[in-house]
């Protein structure tokens, strides 16, 4: 993952430790763009097919490919567009000559013939540890499926198995989503959102262009308690202040995604989520 940059969001002067995405670049490395420090984030009035994409070279095998602009959004409701360093021109690499690199010992040789040890400096113990997770790769989201999509490979990538939608329940709520031609076409169940279910997990997902209300972090929260499992919430376009204060003291993960499809923690529960896993 790339390196954190401060940005600021210039509507409610709100300060964020900013981590851009890293994408999959067909050799195999990790891409990430590189962000234009100490230039300023502008909020995202209008969207253009231009703004939306930016070339970044992979510094692997020197690609230059397509990606999605980094993106953050504020809890204000602000959606920043994070500024990234334009691709100059790299002269290429004169090649090494054969032979050129540091020599080594000659066939045969040993510790006595040389005077230097062939026992390594350092011999690493059994693995005690957990596997660290790889880097998680992100779907553009375009759509509300995509939002969902998202958010259940970043579940899956936490480590909670087998994160399905579950089907729409009938007489539902009459809260956002359960009207004909809403968000509750995708099968939010809970009213407010889109349902993710998995064992040991209830969450939701808000791809609306709203902050997610109070009355949802709460619902999600009692959805969470009745079913013995953890709560979490994701959100496009951020939570209300309320929501926030209550998701602290609920101890509930409260995630923010951008157009990269890549979830951002929101506060300390999603943080701790974010860093031990599921």
């Amino acid at each position: 993952m790339g390196e954190n940059v401060p940005v600021r969001c210039p509507a409610c002067r709100r300060a964020h430790a900013y981590a851009p995405p890293v994408y999959p670049c067909p050799c195999g490395a990790p891409v990430v763009p590189p962000l234009l420090k100490g230039a300023a984030a502008e909020p995202i009035t209008h969207r253009t097919w231009t703004d939306e994409w930016v070339t970044v070279r992979c510094t692997a095998c020197g690609r230059q490919d397509q990606w999605p602009q980094p993106e953050l959004g504020c809890p204000c409701g602000t959606v920043l567009r994070v500024p990234v360093r334009p691709v100059t021109a790299v002269p290429p690499q004169p090649p090494t000559p054969p032979g050129s690199g540091p020599a080594g010992p000659p066939p045969g040789s040993t510790a006595a013939t040389t005077g230097v040890s062939t026992v390594p400096a350092h011999i690493p113990l059994p693995r005690t540890a957990a596997v660290p997770r790889p880097s998680f790769r992100p779907v553009t989201i375009r759509t509300a499926r995509d939002a969902v999509t998202a958010a259940a490979l970043y579940l899956r990538w936490l480590g909670f198995r087998d994160v399905v939608q579950p089907e729409e329940r009938s007489g539902g709520g009459n809260g956002p989503g359960s009207g004909p031609g809403s968000w509750g076409g995708y099968g939010a169940g809970s009213g407010f959102g889109i349902d993710l279910r998995g064992p040991g997990l209830v969450a939701q997902v808000d791809p609306t262009t709203r902050p997610t209300s109070l009355r949802a972090v709460e619902c999600l929260w009692l959805s969470g308690l009745a079913a013995s499992a953890t709560s979490v919430s994701f959100s496009l376009a951020g939570y209300e202040e309320r929501a926030r204060v209550r998701a602290d003291r609920l101890r509930l993960p409260l995630f923010v995604m951008d157009l990269t499809g890549t979830p951002q923690p929101l506060n300390g529960a999603a943080d701790e989520l974010l860093a031990r896993g599921a």
